[in-house]
């Protein structure tokens, strides 16, 4: 699972549109909705700083949040939000109702680990990120918090795949037909020195 899940007071919101919203901003409160699973949406204000604080927090996207609507909790994934361009501040949230066969689609972060352990960085090697995030389908109850690539024993010119990262189960990548490059070890732009051509 990703972060620990954690739970957001929230209020039913019987107006909705661009005036109610605006005011509702004025007063600290974010507008969002919760929908799916096969149930009306609701619409609910929820306190602008417990909101923003838990998107900066990281992994905002692939933790599950309780919501407490007067009493009644929902567990929710967040699935969408959007910032003021200008001023960085949580507009809007949507979120997606989870239950316990809920499956969802998130983009994982990747993490890389050992690189004092790759003869191809050693020598003067660049990791080339090709993919920073990979996008899955899981359990909504099952969310990776990161896929982690062991660069150990990587040289120059090797390519690392989504096969070579063990999934948890019942994650699969988004992307089937083919084993995509999530990165490459390259030579730097200079070249390599003799004396790392000698090591290598």
């Amino acid at each position: 699972m990703s972060h620990e899940s954690y739970e957001l007071k929230a209020e039913a919101r019987e107006r909705v549109g661009k005036g109610s919203a605006r005011e509702l901003r004025r007063n600290g409160l974010i507008p969002a909705v919760i929908y799916g699973d096969k149930q009306p949406p609701i619409s609910i204000t929820l306190n602008t700083n417990d909101v923003t604080k838990r998107i900066h927090a990281g992994g905002f996207m692939t933790t599950i949040v309780t919501i407490d609507i007067g009493g009644n909790k929902v567990k929710v994934l967040p699935k969408d939000y959007h910032l003021d361009p200008v001023r960085d501040f949580t507009m809007h949230v949507d979120f997606l109702r989870v239950s316990g066969n809920t499956q969802v689609t998130v983009e994982i972060p990747v993490h890389f680990v050992n690189e004092d352990k790759s003869p191809g960085i050693k020598v003067g090697g660049v990791v080339n990120i090709v993919r920073h995030e990979v996008e899955v389908h899981c359990p909504a109850d099952a969310i990776p918090e990161a896929f982690t690539v062991d660069l150990t024993g990587a040289k120059i010119g090797d390519s690392i795949h989504i096969s070579q990262i063990t999934l948890p189960k019942g994650v699969v990548p988004v992307i089937t037909d083919r084993d995509f490059t999530i990165a490459t070890i390259i030579a730097p732009a200079g070249g390599i020195s003799e004396e790392g051509e000698a090591e290598a």
